[in-house]
């Protein structure tokens, strides 16, 4: 049995919202993507990649590769008009198929895993990841570093034989639960507040995911904020 809540917020400073998300429990699909660009490119490459990827793995292939062709399918979208403005987004996303999980991302839209704690089992691609990983860069720093948003992989910017999805699988087991969350969460509501949230079996997933946008909201809401909450029970 899978329980979800899902949604989505503009933000207090944005005028649009480039983020997008899909949530189907009979796929057992769920997706978050953060579109990049501008002037309405981000919520095309978001939503062109939502939709190809929704498409595939309906169409029975494997995450990682409706992932990677939608890398394909939005860069030849793209390459006419690189002129004009870059067009990009990050995917985080989470298919569930019977007893097992997998997960696959690209940039730093985030998978996080519920087992009595709180994991983050995403692995951003962005440059201050590599900084701390690289030893150059203490993971405090990281979260006030000026560059933190800056990305080293997405969708649609990244070649396709540069492009490195990153993927996880693992066996799902009752009580366990997923998050997955565009970086509008992350910057403003730490990790743990958030598992604070996530935690709370005295409320319904779409209960905790409406308090994670509050939550963001109250931090500042620079950012369109999307969260899924996935719970297998």
């Amino acid at each position: 049995m899978i329980e979800f809540g899902h949604g989505t917020h503009v933000g207090l400073r944005r005028t649009r919202n480039e983020d997008t998300y899909y949530a189907d429990a009979s796929l057992g699909l769920f997706l978050v993507a953060d579109g990049m660009g501008g002037h309405q490119h981000g919520e095309v490459a978001s939503a062109l990649v939502r939709d190809v990827v929704v498409d595939l793995v309906g169409k029975g292939h494997g995450l990682i590769e409706a992932v990677h062709d939608a890398a394909e399918q939005l860069l030849a979208h793209t390459r006419p008009s690189f002129d004009v403005l870059p067009m990009g987004t990050t995917v985080a996303a989470l298919r569930i198929d019977g007893e097992g999980y997998e997960v696959a991302w690209v940039g730093d839209s985030r998978i996080y895993l519920w087992k009595k704690e709180l994991r983050q089992i995403s692995h951003d691609h962005s440059l201050v990841q590599a900084l701390v990983e690289a030893g150059q860069l203490d993971p405090v720093q990281a979260a006030r570093h000026p560059q933190r948003n800056v990305l080293t992989q997405a969708l649609g910017v990244t070649a396709i034989e540069q492009l490195h999805v990153g993927m996880a699988r693992g066996q799902l087991e009752p009580g366990m639960g997923f998050l997955l969350c565009s970086d509008g969460l992350t910057e403003g509501v730490s990790d743990a507040s958030i598992a604070g949230v996530v935690a709370r079996t005295d409320l319904v997933a779409q209960e905790c995911v409406d308090q994670l946008l509050l939550s963001a909201l109250d931090s500042g809401g620079d950012d369109n904020i999307t969260a899924l909450i996935v719970r297998a029970s």
